[in-house]
């Protein structure tokens, strides 16, 4: 607190760091003393009737002292319980919840060989599924409603297919967890408990998911509560409390604790019960940072005008659509005090959680849903791919299945791609082939597909397809395709005219469009000139080709992946329409001979060759018609390259391994969060004119060449994951921030690190980008936890587009590797974007 006085004596100062107050000299007034501050901070995020209780709380000690000061909020309610008492609430007369209350015995299955009877239980929370076999006791598992995505009912996985004789559908149901973390697969005991179960979860993920952000952090606080209540007697003594400090990142000095500690401890019973606690907590995460922020635009300390919000708005947050209107929307969303809505005023409690809000976060809300043009060619546009999308994990041993393709779906991704060899009994299989990946049926490839290709997106997904099958499997596939997919398979132009370009994303809205070998092209289907000649090539697959031709001496890849050449069959041939697979010869060729529903695709060494040699060739290639970028076939561990590189030169179908998490998948998630995440973004328009040469190697020689400079301050964080299990360990966070772009733009800056402060680090350190090709350019926010020996540990990330920035001060919600949030974990940031002149 010492901190915040001093700053408060010192009175004006830089706009990067310190306090500057409008108009007069900032000293505390008579109505906004130490007490006062502390009461507004500690109501973070809580409802204005729960102001004055710890107002009164702070009031005690401060009449003791010869002050007196009136609250800065209205009302006389008791305090809330946490948000999870809040679902119970919501969920009482549900006789769903109820059930699950009260429990069920279930199998757990994991394999036809693997099925184990186990309890489940919804715990009191409403937060919290246990269960425990009989063998092991008392011995409890649990998980959080938080970390289930949704639920899937009947034989929808392949777990449950495969007992699919032994247990009817309405038996059975599968709970998705999100990220990368694998399903559970349930058996109960009767239909009526399965749908129980089914429908009781999804209530409790539609909770969560409606939770106001009030609600989301007390949750997550109940949720440390529970964790650092070692006997489960609801209070919390100050030893369990100094040992969830270091739980949750805080090194603390032990007075000071103390001192929190017995001032939240109302009854002075010596422990914290849960509302107590909930006082501590927010006593904890005081926000020095944005109280200097708030100082700065509020007259009187307490509250901010409307026309004091007004003043932020347009001097700070750049924005200037109808700020007044937009100043009283804030207000009347925000503010949690009826009398400050009745001033038109904000305090600072209101003004707390717009910053936290998704309006007071970097990315633009405005480009969350579809706004760009969706009626171009699709080679107009970055398509969200996948590569080996079948596979669960690495590409020798790993398992091969069908949630592959469920979840590069459920996550907006538009290509998926599927190896197909002959399997037993005259049923096509998908696996990565001279591996020992496991093996799925092609059928089920397809039903997964037709299932859940529009869930998320209703733009179309391109099946590209390697084909490896004899004959007689191809029209096996060909029968799968037309009979699983039926009218959502693309079989002919959409218009029956000759087309000069490829059609546009709205246009094939609800189709799925396969990319393979044809025979002959467009032109010779509609004059029906293609004949059942079975002459037609297919070749290995691409990678395999392509690492012979980059390694002809590699002996041992040579002999596994050995060209092998099959005829096509007519039935196959006749599900490509738009997207014809081609080698590729060069450009030059390409400009003469190439028809625009051509596909090639390029290993990634491929296509770094060409975007060295030409880029500005290639960028124009990719304006006519579709190209596929993907992996080296010798990253056996299913790495990923940074598809950055791939987009700089127009690449649309830059395939990546979805299950791998790590640099390359969070630009991808990235560039594709933007535009309702459906899988399509628009490119910029210098690589969609034809009559434009861009080179991204040289970005300064194209017409509207207009550099910016990114400025970040990094103000602080809050409430940082831990990421050393052991107990003593606390973060030593810093702040890596990354611009991914054309070759000129590649930078990354970093803030020094803060020693053993995971909880509220503040950095208020400066980075400065030069960017060539704003249009482009995607930033990324990475916290590392610091280590002086070896390499850094991976904290938390975020990574969006520029052009997707807002500016002014913003929090950035921090996401997992896997790329699922983490709340409340976020940064605090001060951004410009300018032009250079």
């Amino acid at each position: 607190m010492h901190s915040l006085q001093n700053t408060l004596r010192k009175g004006t100062g830089s706009r990067w760091g310190t306090v500057r107050r409008r108009g007069s000299s900032l000293t505390c007034s008579p109505r906004f003393n130490l007490f006062s501050y502390q009461c507004i901070v500690a109501c973070r995020y809580t409802a204005a009737a729960e102001a004055p209780r710890f107002y009164d709380l702070l009031t005690a000690q401060q009449q003791s002292a010869g002050h007196r000061d009136d609250p800065a909020t209205d009302g006389r309610v008791t305090t809330q319980q946490m948000a999870s008492t809040g679902n119970g609430l919501r969920s009482q007369g549900d006789d769903n919840l109820q059930a699950m209350l009260v429990g069920a015995m279930m199998r757990k299955i994991k394999s036809r060989n693997w099925k184990k009877q186990r309890y489940f239980k919804l715990e009191d929370d409403f937060m919290t599924i246990w269960y425990q076999s009989k063998k092991t006791g008392n011995v409890r598992s649990t998980f959080s409603v938080n970390d289930v995505e949704a639920v899937r009912e009947g034989h929808q996985s392949e777990v449950l297919l495969s007992i699919a004789d032994e247990f009817p559908p309405d038996r059975c149901f599968t709970l998705v967890f999100r990220g990368r973390r694998g399903n559970l697969d349930l058996v109960a005991e009767s239909a009526e408990e399965a749908q129980s179960w089914i429908w009781g979860m999804r209530k409790l993920i539609e909770n969560v998911e409606n939770m106001g952000e009030r609600e989301k952090l007390d949750q997550w606080i109940g949720e440390w509560f529970k964790k650092a209540d070692k006997n489960n007697d609801g209070r919390m003594n100050f030893k369990e409390v100094q040992d969830l400090l270091k739980m949750m990142n805080v090194d603390m000095n032990e007075h000071h604790a103390h001192h929190l500690f017995t001032m939240a401890d109302k009854s002075q019973s010596g422990t914290l019960e849960n509302d107590e606690f909930v006082l501590f907590y927010k006593m904890l995460t005081q926000r020095e940072d944005v109280l200097k922020v708030f100082q700065e635009y509020s007259v009187d300390g307490q509250k901010l005008s409307q026309s004091n919000l007004e003043d932020f708005l347009r001097e700070e947050q750049l924005e200037g659509d109808d700020i007044q209107l937009h100043a009283k929307q804030l207000i009347e969303c925000y503010e949690p005090s009826d009398k400050a809505k009745r001033m038109n005023a904000m305090t600072f409690d209101g003004f707390l959680m717009y910053l936290g809000s998704a309006e007071g976060s970097i990315f633009n809300p405005q480009r969350r849903g579809i706004f760009q043009d969706m009626t171009q060619p699709l080679c107009h546009y970055f398509i969200s791919s996948s590569h080996n999308t079948y596979l669960m994990e690495d590409q020798l041993r790993g398992q091969s299945s069908v949630e592959g393709y469920i979840r590069a779906l459920n996550r907006g991704c538009r290509c998926v791609e599927v190896d197909c060899w002959d399997g037993a009994n005259g049923e096509p299989i998908v696996y990565h082939g001279h591996t020992f990946t496991s093996k799925i049926l092609f059928k089920d490839v397809v039903s997964a597909v037709g299932n859940y290709a529009f869930k998320v997106s209703q733009y179309p997904v391109i099946l590209s397809i390697e084909n490896h099958c004899s004959v007689e499997q191809q029209r096996v596939m060909a029968h799968h395709l037309n009979h699983i997919l039926g009218d959502r398979l693309l079989k002919t132009i959409l218009d029956g005219k000759a087309p000069i370009r490829l059609p546009s994303p709205e246009d094939l809205k609800g189709k799925i469009l396969v990319k393979a070998k044809k025979d002959g092209g467009l032109e010779q289907s509609l004059s029906g000139m293609v004949e059942d000649s079975l002459n037609g090539e297919v070749s290995d697959e691409d990678e395999a080709a392509e690492i012979d031709e980059d390694h002809p001496h590699h002996e041992s890849i040579h002999c596994r992946l050995k060209k092998s050449k099959q005829r096509l069959s007519k039935e196959l041939s006749d599900c490509v329409v738009y997207c014809k697979s081609v080698h590729f010869t060069s450009f030059k060729h390409s400009r003469i001979h190439s028809k625009f529903y051509e596909v090639a695709s390029f290993t990634e060494s491929k296509a770094r060759k060409h975007l060295r040699d030409a880029g500005a060739e290639f960028v124009h290639h990719n304006s006519r018609q579709l190209s596929r970028v993907y992996p080296s076939g010798f990253r056996t561990d299913s790495s990923n390259f940074n598809p950055q590189e791939m987009w700089n030169a127009g690449c649309q179908i830059v395939a990546l391994n979805f299950q791998t998490a790590g640099e390359g998948m969070d630009v991808n998630d990235g560039l594709f969060s933007q535009n309702g995440c459906c899988g399509y973004v628009l490119k910029p328009s210098f690589m969609r004119e034809a009559d434009v040469r861009f080179d991204p190697e040289m970005p300064q020689k194209r017409d509207h060449y207009h550099p910016v400079v990114l400025t970040v301050q990094v103000i602080s964080g809050q409430q940082l994951p831990k990421v050393n299990i052991k107990e003593d360990s606390i973060v030593d966070p810093l702040v890596r921030v990354e611009v991914h772009g054309v070759p000129m733009d590649q930078a990354k800056q970093e803030t020094r690190h803060i020693e053993n402060n995971g909880f509220n680090p503040m950095w208020y350190d400066t980075l400065h980008f030069t960017i060539h090709t704003p249009e482009l350019a995607m930033v990324r926010f990475v916290v590392e936890d610091y280590d002086k020996t070896s390499k850094n540990d991976f904290v938390g990330q975020y990574t969006l587009p520029l052009s997707c920035m807002q500016q002014g001060y913003r929090h950035i919600h921090l996401l997992s590797k896997d790329g699922t949030s983490i709340p409340p974990s976020s940064l605090f940031v001060y951004l410009r974007i300018k032009h250079l002149e």
